[in-house]
Parts: structure tokens; C-alpha cells; sequence
């Protein structure tokens, strides 16, 4: 079991890494109050419960599992669930799943009586590595993703290895593109590491911290994003761009990073970003409609004024910055994909 503490003042908490911790929950979390337990219908139903059976009084709403839970319509519902339970500043929301339901949870907990305590319980490796913390909570709005919500930092996060038992490889496959992301921006060792022993039960651990590690340095110098944060969006603008528009092919949000980090990489680097992706699984086939990706490029929150803060990976390990208009954006994405 490994222990980080999140350092941001008054709004610092601790993130404990390691196997079998749902069963005591209550050793990481305050549960000694009424407990909202917020999950999606394709998490283990056993997890929440083993929220709520530790709680002084549980509630456990479940909602349909995917990006459309997290909508304004599903945000008020939940809002109504907090109230007809009759919940007070005092209590808290915990959140059991993926990054929709930390997502959706958080922003709940933001906004329900001007901010209650939020915990955060993220049950696959995308959560885990990345969404988990930081405290950037949001819904969509249509088809615009995360462009409705606030900051509001969980109060814990408890990651128990134990439930990536139950994904899929497909799953374990994208939530480990954001590892590659963070590991190829600011970590070469780890990027190493992945690149030769992949991602297994022995060295889930190890791997989940390192990228977290990452994460917490950047929010902790750069909490609302307003600089150094933007590294954690390597892969983003143009992936969220895939994101929104090939939907209707299934792609997973890790697997729409991996395509977006391949055009914002050179030489060695996009080589063997390139490479890593394939050896873990990450469909690495450009074969979306790259016009409409591109469109949704200037609704993104990313994009201010008409320019693109883009992130660059010219070395593994390093990053530079460049602030780009769309369509110098678009034309450096379609010199690298040679479209």
C-alpha cells in the first residue's frame, strides 16, 4: 500500500494506492454521517455496497453507465436524489466507478447546498491514473465535452487495485493511455517501464502511483490549470475532438488520446509513443472522419480566442508548449497524419 498527500493547503487530502482497501473503507474516509454513494449500473454492485455498509446512513444511487450520465439531466436528478435524502452541509458524496461517475459525483457535490465533502473511489485504470484527482469535476453540454462544471477537490481518493480484476483488456488498455501520456511528457523512466513489461497485476501498483505522482506535482502548482496543468492534456484537444464525433464506433476516451497524441509527437518520441500503444492494444488505425474531429477543435475548452494551447512531446520525458491559431492547429495535425 502506497499513501500520497495532495498539498494544496486547506483543500489537501491523502490518496491511498493498494489491494483489498474497499472492505475498510472507513479507515480512509469520514463515513460517520449520511452518505450519498453515487455508481453506474456496470460497476460490480458489491463495491458501493461496500461503501454504503460502512457509512452511519447510505443512500446508493446508480446510474446508466457512459458519457450520457453525465448531462445536466442526470446532474438535477442527482441533486434531487441529495435532497429527498435530506442531506446537510455536514455530509458527503462518494463517489464508486469511472471517470463519469468521479466526474458527475464531484460536480454534485460542488454545487449541492454550495459544496459538500466529495470522496473519490475510481474503479478503473483510467480513474485510477488520472480523473481520480485533481479535483476537475464537469458535465458536457450536447456534445461539448466537460464545458459545464467547477473545481472542487475530493476530501480522499481510495484506489484498490483489486477492482481492475473485473475490466476488460480493453479497458486496462486505454486507461493505460493516459499513463503512457503523463509518463511521455514528464517521466522517461516510467515511459521505460511500460515499454517493457506492459501493464500486469505485479506491477499495477508501481505504475499507478508513478502517473499520480505526476498528476499531483502538476495540480499542486498549477491547481486551476492556468499554466503548467495544461501538460495533462497531451492527446486531448485533438482526442476529445475524435471523442465527440465517433462515438457511434465505440471508442473509449483513452483510446481517442492515444490517436490525439500521435500528431503531437515527433521524431524518436512519436516512434515509440507509436510503438507503445500497439504493444498494450490501443487501436492506432486513423480511419475517423478527421474533418469533424477537427471542428469541434475550437469548442473546446482548451481553445481560447481563437488560439490552441498545444502540447508537444519532441523527446520522451519532456514537453514544450505552443500556442497556435486553429487552423495552424489543424494544419499541423494533417502535415502529421499526411491528410
Amino acid at each position: 500500500m502506497q499513501k500520497l498527500n495532495m498539498e494544496l493547503g486547506e483543500r489537501s487530502y491523502v490518496i491511498t494506492v493498494g489491494k483489498g482497501l474497499l472492505a475498510s473503507a472507513d479507515k480512509y474516509f469520514d463515513l460517520q454521517r449520511k452518505i450519498l454513494v453515487l455508481t453506474d449500473d456496470g460497476v460490480p454492485k458489491e463495491y458501493a455496497k461496500a461503501i454504503a455498509d460502512k457509512a452511519k446512513e447510505s443512500k446508493i444511487i446508480t446510474v446508466p453507465m457512459g458519457e450520457r450520465s453525465k448531462s445536466l439531466e442526470t446532474f438535477g436528478l442527482v441533486l434531487c436524489e441529495m435532497m429527498n435524502f435530506e442531506m446537510g452541509r455536514s455530509d458527503a458524496l462518494v463517489a464508486v466507478g469511472g471517470g463519469v461517475v468521479g466526474d458527475l459525483g464531484g460536480f454534485c457535490a460542488s454545487a449541492y447546498m454550495r459544496g459538500i465533502d466529495f470522496y473519490n473511489v475510481p474503479t478503473t485504470l483510467l480513474s485510477q491514473v488520472d480523473s481520480s484527482i485533481g479535483g476537475k469535476t464537469a458535465v458536457n453540454l450536447g456534445e461539448i465535452k466537460n464545458v459545464v462544471g467547477a473545481f472542487h477537490q475530493p476530501k480522499g481518493v481510495l484506489i484498490d487495485t483489486d477492482t481492475l480484476k473485473t475490466l476488460p483488456k480493453r479497458q486496462i488498455s486505454g486507461g493505460l493511455a493516459e499513463a503512457i501520456k503523463m509518463a511521455a511528457t514528464s517521466d522517461a523512466e516510467l515511459f521505460g517501464k511500460i515499454e517493457k513489461e506492459g501493464f500486469t497485476e505485479d506491477n499495477a501498483e508501481q505504475i499507478i502511483t508513478a502517473a499520480l505522482k505526476i498528476k499531483k506535482a502538476v495540480v499542486e502548482e498549477d491547481e486551476r490549470e492556468s499554466g503548467l496543468r495544461r501538460i495533462l492534456n497531451f492527446g486531448h484537444t485533438l482526442g476529445h475532438g475524435i471523442e465527440a464525433c465517433e462515438e457511434l464506433l465505440g471508442l473509449y476516451h483513452g483510446e481517442c488520446v492515444a490517436l490525439g497524441m500521435i500528431p503531437m509527437a515527433s521524431g524518436e518520441a512519436r516512434e515509440r509513443i507509436l510503438a507503445v500503444c500497439k504493444k498494450v492494444g490501443l487501436p492506432m488505425d486513423y480511419s475517423y472522419d478527421l474533418d469533424r474531429a477537427l471542428s469541434f477543435v475550437c469548442h473546446d475548452k482548451k481553445c481560447q480566442s481563437g488560439t490552441v494551447g498545444a502540447i508537444f512531446v519532441d523527446e520522451i520525458g519532456s514537453f514544450r508548449i505552443e500556442k497556435l491559431s486553429v487552423s495552424d492547429f489543424e494544419k499541423t495535425v494533417r502535415a502529421a497524419l499526411g491528410k
